[in-house]
C-alpha cells in the first residue's frame, strides 16, 4: 500500500486542525499514514527557524488568531490558550510511535484515530497529554490492548531514539514546520495545503 509520510508535533494546534481531514484522505485514496512525530524545538533551529514560543509576540498572536479562524471555518472546537499547551513531548509522541510499531507487529488498534485523539485531547479538551492516565484512556478508546505495556514502550530509550531520528530525518527532508505531509516524495507544509495533498493523491 502506498503511504503518506506525516511529520508533526503532538503539541501543534495546526496539526490538530488538519488531523481528521488527513485521516479521511488516507481512507479515501487507500493510503497508509506513516506517523513521524517530531520535536519542533529541535527541528526549527536547525533550519534557521524559531520554535513558536521564541517568536515575537505579534507573530504568536497572529498565528493563534489564524488558527482560530481556521477552526471556525472548519467547524472545529479549538482552545485558544489551553492550560496544558506546554509540556513534555516524550509520552504523547512516543505513544504514537509505539502504537505504530504495535500495528506492524499485528496488534489491534486504530493508529490514525489514536494520533487524532492525542491532539484533540489537548486542543479541544485541554487535557494533559503527558499524563499516563489520559494516554491510557486515549489508547483504549482507539482500540488498543495491553496499554500498560504500550506506555512502557512509548517512554523507552528505543522509542525515544526513534523520535530523535524523526527529527534528524525531518531536517534532512526539508520539513519546515508542522504538520508536513509527503505524497510520493512531494513535500506539502501546513494543514492549509491539504487541498494540494488531495490533488496529488488524485493524480497518482
Amino acid at each position: 500500500m502506498r503511504t503518506i509520510d506525516y511529520y508533526y508535533s503532538t503539541r501543534s494546534n495546526f496539526t490538530y486542525l488538519g488531523a481528521a481531514r488527513l485521516n479521511a484522505l488516507a481512507k479515501k485514496y487507500d493510503r497508509r499514514i506513516v506517523h513521524r512525530p517530531i520535536i519542533l524545538s529541535v527541528t526549527m533551529p536547525a533550519i534557521g527557524g524559531q520554535p513558536f514560543d521564541d517568536r515575537p509576540t505579534m507573530l504568536r498572536n497572529y498565528a493563534m488568531n489564524d488558527a482560530l479562524r481556521w477552526a471556525e471555518y472548519l467547524g472545529i472546537s479549538l482552545q485558544r490558550e489551553p492550560i496544558h499547551h506546554d509540556g513534555p513531548v516524550e509520552l504523547p509522541s512516543g505513544i504514537v510511535i509505539a502504537a505504530q510499531r504495535a500495528k506492524e507487529r499485528g496488534e489491534i488498534g486504530d493508529l490514525d484515530l489514536l494520533s487524532l485523539k492525542v491532539v484533540e485531547a489537548l486542543w479541544r479538551d485541554d487535557r494533559n497529554i503527558a499524563d499516563e492516565k489520559v494516554v491510557t484512556e486515549l489508547c483504549e478508546s482507539a482500540g488498543f490492548d495491553n496499554v500498560t505495556s504500550l506506555i512502557e514502550e512509548a517512554i523507552s530509550p528505543v522509542i525515544q531514539a526513534e523520535l530523535e531520528r524523526n527529527c534528524r530525518e525531518a531536517i534532512m527532508r526539508g520539513v519546515i514546520g508542522a504538520p508536513t505531509y509527503f505524497v510520493d516524495g512531494e513535500n506539502f507544509y501546513g494543514q492549509d495545503r491539504l487541498d494540494f495533498v488531495e490533488r496529488a493523491l488524485e493524480s497518482l
